[in-house]
């Protein structure tokens, strides 16, 4: 797409699911991976509005990337908990980005939070909870 902007590139990785869901693109940064997507036909509701289970799906992919490549190796998780706040809305040809702040990483669980941005205006604030797998 054009309108993307240059910085960002399609995402790192993917799945089947994801593939549905994009395209989906993410530009790393020294604070972490920024998640983006343009909005299109497909995420919307018959209003023209970024459907909310669009949101929930790319917060646990903004949340769980950034939690599972914190070190040097991926951390295998799977999501306990995601709680998604909407304090607003997205509309059809809007740019999101999806910030993450990673709380912390242990042996056993890890805790983040994100902020969905469409512009300088945040829309979700979303909170998740993953459990740690060890092999």
């Amino acid at each position: 797409m054009d309108d993307i902007p240059e910085d960002f590139e399609p995402i790192f990785r993917t799945s089947p699911y994801l593939d549905l869901l994009g395209p989906i693109y993410n530009k790393k940064t020294d604070r972490g991976l920024v998640i983006g997507i343009k909005a299109e036909d497909k995420h919307c509701n018959a209003r023209g509005l970024v459907h909310g289970g669009v949101f929930s799906s790319l917060a646990d992919v903004a949340l769980g990337y950034n939690a599972a490549f914190q070190g040097k190796e991926p951390t295998p998780m799977v999501t306990a908990s995601l709680t998604v706040d909407y304090a607003g809305t997205a509309k059809l040809g809007d740019w999101i980005e999806i910030y993450t702040d990673i709380q912390k990483v242990g042996k056993s669980m890890a805790f983040a939070n994100c902020y969905f941005s469409v512009g300088t205006k945040r829309i979700i604030r979303a909170s998740g909870v993953f459990s740690i797998i060890n092999a």
